[in-house]
Formats: structure tokens, C-alpha cells, sequence
């Protein structure tokens, strides 16, 4: 391919993803396809000789298009959204022509210096700290997801507390972490890649509106330190992935500062409600935590993959990452001047991800993002509301913001089909998960596309499976 074949094919991917947005509401939300019908479609061995593009875009078309659940459809409310936007898709394609790997601030300065300004810009934007500005001692990285993130403070939290973990066998003080039942998995993961092990994991028990408990949380710690084991994190979650529980930061804060454990907020999904004055509720007693986390490639409108990690003290961080083999070393870094944002991250190589935010931030405005953000709550509240109307449902957590988790009045199995038939029309695609050990629907409005009348059309669909299933 040459520049001015370049140029053609990039005009018409550019129309056919337009098109595709513009219309992805007419594909099942859900892929349709059998476990290994895509592989059987393609040529068992790599081609010799070079193909045409034109034919390669015809068999994506033809073979791939089908193995698409597409997340970006107005009736997608499974999970919690992956958007993208018009404008993120630009900066993602222009990061790519400009091919920068961003390891060092002289690999690319830019790459770097603007990362820096835009996770400034949205400490503001969502009234965050002060220490996690780049002008205190602490600053912001784009991570891939939030499961990296975690990971870092793990790492960070380790580092702190056992001055300096080799990875050898006995380097390392008997560690324990602390999280609610509802906390992501990603966790536990996180500890067994940083040599601590799922042992290590505390599980803290919930209250009825499945947010940690803080009594257990001490009273965990204190039977940890009286056994002779090292409490050393606390992870706390504003927005679970299960329900979007919240839990209570001002006491969780307290603790860790009285016994001195890092405190990693992860806040992947509700963290962009906070650019709301009115939504940042969750955010009281986030001046304990040590390390912060959210993803814009949830719901602000930039696609996948983008989280904000935020540490108060970033040389706890660098302390727990940075390598300097020879290769790497040059005048700028030695000079101490730059940030390495190789030195805030597991990998070495970096992708130039602060272009795809910086533009959504400038083309929608923190307006825009509000706008956004307040009509998917407003959606969400309607739909709950449908339910509350209807005896044949139940809502089985509290509806903080655009999740609405809900359930036949029935049994388990009876939820499972109604799931099953819902999802089978192609019609919209909800996920479950398990709330109180009962099998649960849950319904998160967070696409960009979806308008009050998908909603509405949403809730006549599930009022008709459930009139085939339950009798009034």
C-alpha cells in the first residue's frame, strides 16, 4: 500500500465507521455466533503472497462483522459502557500515524507534557485533591484499565511497606490487603502478580447496601497485627462492578491513616460522574487516599483503553518501578527535570493515549460531559421508576447513578431465562450478576447513543418477555 492508496482506503474506513455508528442500532447488540464459527471461516494458514486490501476489507465484512457484539449500540446496557466519540476516534487514528512509543520525556516531549496537562486538567474538572496535581508531590499517569492501576498501587503500597521488595523468596513481611466482598477482581490479581498471593486478600464483609463495613475493616487489621501478619492496603471502591455500591471513604480514610496503610481508590466507572458538583458525594474523604483511578473509556466518551491514576506521592511510585538499564539514560532525565512515565507503569512502552482524551475534553467541554453525564442518571432513574410500577419486578440495590440492578419476583432459574430470552432478540444486551446470593439483571445506561426513546423501547421489550414468563 502507498500513500495515495493510503489516502483512498483512509477516506473509506472513515465513511463505513461513520456509517456503521450512524446505524450500529440495526445489528444484534449481541453477537449471534457459535464458540470457534468465526476461526472456521478464515484460511487455516497466513498468506504467501500479497492480498488486496480491497479484499481483505470485503472478508471483514463478510467473516469478522458477524463476531461483533457491539458495544457501541444505543441498546447495549450490559457491563458498564466502553465508548468511544467521534473525537476519540481522530486522536486515536493521529496517535497511530504519528507512531510515538512515549517511555521517556525524549521520546517524544509532547507525548508526555500534554498527559501531564490533561490529568491536571481534570483534577480540576472533578474537584479532586490538590496533591494529585503535577505541581504537588504527587501527579497522574494514563494507565491501560484500571486493573493496571491497581496493580501499581500494589506494588507502590508494597514498596512502602517493606523498604525495598526483591522478589526473592523471604524478602517480603507477611502483607495483608484489605477489600470489600463487592471489590473487583482485579485485586486479588493484582496481588498474586505482585508475589503477596490471593492469602494475603482480606475480604471485608458489606451492609445492606453492599458498601464495606468499616467496624470489620478495623476489626480485621487489628486481628492481622495481633497475629503477627503486616497490614499494608486497603482498597477502597466508589462504584462496584456488581451494583455501583459505594463505599464509605471518610471512615475508610481514617483507618488507614491511623494505622498507616496505603489507601488505592478505584473509581473506574463513577469516577466521571464527579465532573457533576452534584454527584461528587463519593468523593468525601478522598484527601486520605494515596492512589486514585478512573477510566474515561467508560463514560466520558473516549474509547478503550484510557484509566487516570493518580498517586499523592509519586516518588513512592517510581521508587516501586523505575529501572535505569544504560540505554535509557540521557541528559534530560538526569537532569531531573522531566517526568519518565515509564518510571509510573508496569510495561516499558507507552502508546500516546493523552491525544484521543485531550481531544474529547476540548470537543465536548466539561458542559457537554455534564450534559451527558445527567441524562444517562435522569434514563436510568426513569427506568427504575417503570420498575416500581410493575409487582413483578423487584430492585434489589440502591440506584446511586445509572445502574439499575432488578429481578422477577421469582427464582433464580425463572431469571436466568428471562436474561437468556431478552438477550436472544438481538433487540438490547443486559448482563447479570449475583446481589445478595440471587441471581440479578443489571441495566447501566452509559452509551452515548442511547436516548430517552431506546429506554423506553428497552422497558416494552422486557415487559413482554416478562408477560410470557410470570402471569399478572
Amino acid at each position: 500500500m502507498d500513500a495515495r492508496d493510503f489516502r483512498a482506503w483512509g477516506h473509506r474506513l472513515v465513511d463505513w465507521i461513520a456509517d456503521y455508528l450512524e446505524n450500529v442500532e440495526q445489528y444484534p447488540v449481541l453477537s449471534p455466533v457459535s464458540p470457534g464459527e468465526i476461526r472456521e471461516r478464515l484460511p487455516k494458514y497466513a498468506p504467501e503472497l500479497p492480498e488486496s486490501f480491497e479484499q481483505i476489507f470485503t472478508d471483514f465484512q463478510k467473516h469478522l462483522l458477524p463476531g461483533i457484539t457491539h458495544w457501541q449500540s444505543p441498546n447495549f446496557y450490559a457491563f458498564f459502557p466502553a465508548n468511544n466519540s467521534y473525537p476519540s476516534i481522530l486522536g486515536e487514528l493521529l496517535a497511530a500515524g504519528l507512531g510515538v512509543q512515549g517511555m521517556l520525556w525524549q521520546t517524544s516531549p509532547t507525548c508526555t507534557e500534554l498527559e501531564t496537562h490533561v490529568l491536571d486538567w481534570l483534577v480540576n474538572l472533578l474537584g479532586l485533591p490538590e496533591k494529585f496535581l503535577s505541581c504537588s508531590t504527587g501527579g497522574g499517569v494514563i494507565q491501560d484499565t484500571a486493573s493496571s492501576a491497581t496493580l501499581c498501587a500494589v506494588v507502590a503500597a508494597r514498596e512502602q511497606a517493606s523498604s525495598g521488595f526483591t522478589g526473592q523468596l523471604g524478602a517480603c513481611p507477611r502483607l495483608t490487603a484489605y477489600a470489600s466482598t463487592e471489590a473487583h477482581s482485579s485485586v486479588e490479581k493484582a496481588l498474586r502478580i505482585a508475589g503477596l498471593g490471593t492469602a494475603s486478600l482480606r475480604r471485608i464483609p458489606v451492609d445492606k447496601s453492599l458498601a464495606l463495613r468499616p467496624e470489620e475493616l478495623e476489626r480485621a487489621i487489628q486481628t492481622d497485627r495481633r497475629n503477627g501478619f503486616y497490614p499494608f492496603l486497603i482498597v477502597a471502591t466508589l462504584g462496584t462492578t456488581s451494583t455501583l455500591a459505594f463505599d464509605p471513604l471518610r471512615p475508610i480514610g481514617d483507618i488507614a491513616r491511623r494505622y498507616h496503610l496505603w489507601l488505592h481508590v478505584d473509581a473506574a466507572m463513577a469516577g466521571t460522574a464527579a465532573i457533576c458538583p452534584e454527584f461528587r458525594f463519593f468523593h468525601d474523604g478522598l484527601e486520605f487516599a494515596d492512589s486514585y483511578c478512573f477510566n474515561p473509556h467508560k463514560w466520558m466518551g473516549v474509547n478503550f483503553d484510557c484509566d487516570c491514576f493518580y498517586v499523592a506521592d509519586r516518588q513512592a511510585l517510581i521508587r516501586a518501578l523505575r529501572m535505569v538499564p544504560d540505554y535509557l539514560r540521557n541528559p534530560a532525565s538526569e537532569s531531573g527535570q522531566v517526568i519518565d512515565y515509564r518510571d509510573w507503569q508496569i510495561p516499558l512502552g507507552r502508546r500516546f493515549r493523552a491525544l484521543k482524551l485531550w481531544f474529547v475534553l476540548r470537543a465536548f467541554g466539561a458542559e457537554g460531559i455534564r450534559s451527558l453525564v445527567r441524562r444517562h442518571i435522569a434514563l436510568a432513574r426513569q427506568f427504575a421508576d417503570w420498575l416500581q410500577q410493575d409487582p413483578r419486578f423487584e430492585i434489589v440495590a440502591p440506584v446511586t447513578l445509572n445502574l439499575v440492578c432488578f429481578r422477577l419476583r421469582g427464582d433464580d432459574s425463572l431469571n436466568q431465562q428471562f436474561l437468556q430470552r431478552l438477550n436472544a432478540t438481538g433487540s438490547i444486551y443486559l448482563s447479570h450478576t449475583r446481589v445478595h446470593d440471587r441471581f440479578t439483571l443489571r441495566f447501566c445506561v452509559g452509551n452515548l447513543r442511547t436516548q430517552e426513546h431506546h429506554v423506553h423501547q428497552a422497558w416494552q421489550l422486557i415487559h413482554r418477555v416478562a408477560d410470557s414468563l410470570v402471569k399478572r
